[in-house]
């Protein structure tokens, strides 16, 4: 079994930064897309941005221009560089991996708070 583990995580001001990572505890082999989610008290989750094995990113409209998905396959790891936060950033963020390719399993981390506020 995968174990996904998310760092990064904690308190900043309104225009502040944080990079959350995600590390795999081993390499997942296969086509897949590894993502960001993120889900605020009260709220469903929602995607926050993904990068397929080839590279292509998408990110939901909420985040564009302030948010970067970038992964280091060497290192089994996604990270998310958050800039230009905003209170309604304020959630918690979960990693995911989805093979695409059999086993066509899915992984998720146990989740990083993200909390902005002044």
């Amino acid at each position: 079994q995968v174990q996904l583990v998310e760092s990064g995580g904690g308190l900043v001001q309104p225009g502040g930064s944080l990079r959350l990572s995600c590390t795999a505890s081993r390499s997942i082999f296969g086509v897949k897309i590894l993502g960001w989610y993120r889900q605020a008290p009260g709220k469903e989750r929602e995607l926050v941005a993904i990068i397929s094995s080839g590279g292509i990113t998408t990110y939901a409209e909420f985040v564009k221009g302030r948010f970067t998905i970038y992964r280091d396959n060497a290192k089994n790891t996604v990270n998310l560089q958050m800039n230009s936060l905003k209170p309604e950033d304020t959630a918690v963020y979960y990693c995911n991996v989805k093979r695409l390719t059999l086993p066509r399993d899915e992984f998720w981390g146990q989740g990083t708070q993200v909390t902005v506020s002044s």
